[in-house]
């Protein structure tokens, strides 16, 4: 935890004062080892950072005095759409992508998404933000990404995609495209990246008729975990 998180009901009154306990108190305890007049780098969900000066820490309740001076990080210019992949993987991605900066997560259906995924209780709103503010905590980072679940793929590839790409370089990961990953790009980028195994080639059409140009990485096939870093990392 490079970054202490605070959220709205942290604070204890009107002078930049907050109380920690749980999972943050005992990383604090446990990673930091603080002590009374320690400052620790915090920063306010959704807000500004700063340093924090402990007042008072016991096993119970961490009391910290806030101040808040600086900006956070500037997101990535990407939108991620993702094709489900299963539950453990897809907890490892969020805290990457949510660490890389990526604010736009949209999670899409695919032939060789398993229809179990979306039965899934990881995709409650509570279990994804808790990935996406570890990553955010490792990053110095306070934007919470947005993210969307869109099971059904043909009204969203053909309703909604056309919209979300415009002002943006579309891209469609693809083992076998023909092109490969652009470097460093000046633009906003929407990528698209397909399960395990790739989009099937109906759905690798769809996104072509939408304007997606098939990208790859080289020869090696990765796992998706792996695939998601590389490319936003080859892109940005």
């Amino acid at each position: 935890m490079n970054l202490i998180l605070l959220l709205p009901e942290d604070t204890i009154d009107g002078a930049g004062r907050v109380q920690l306990r749980g999972r943050r108190l005992r990383h604090v305890l446990e990673v930091h080892r603080a002590e009374k007049g320690d400052e620790l780098r915090v920063g306010l969900l959704g807000g500004r950072m700063g340093m924090g000066r402990v007042l008072d820490i016991t096993s119970d309740v961490l009391e910290m005095e806030v101040r808040l001076d600086s900006e956070p990080p500037k997101p990535l210019p990407l939108s991620l759409i993702l094709a489900l992949p299963r539950p453990k993987v897809l907890r490892r991605v969020l805290r990457t992508v949510s660490s890389l900066g990526v604010k736009r997560i949209i999670l899409i259906n695919s032939r060789r998404v398993e229809k179990s995924f979306w039965q899934s209780p990881f995709l409650g709103t509570e279990a994804m933000n808790e990935q996406l503010m570890l990553g955010l905590e490792q990053a110095r980072d306070t934007l919470l990404p947005e993210i969307r679940l869109c099971p059904l793929f043909n009204p969203f590839v053909e309703d909604e995609l056309p919209g979300l790409v415009q002002s943006t370089l579309p891209l469609v990961a693809h083992p076998i495209a023909l092109t490969e990953c652009p470097r460093n790009t000046d633009q906003a980028v929407t990528l698209a990246i397909g399960p395990e195994g790739g989009f099937i080639p109906y759905e690798v059409e769809k996104f072509v008729s939408a304007g997606f140009t098939p990208i790859h990485l080289g020869e090696r096939i990765l796992s998706v975990e792996t695939a998601v870093p590389a490319l936003i990392s080859r892109l940005f």
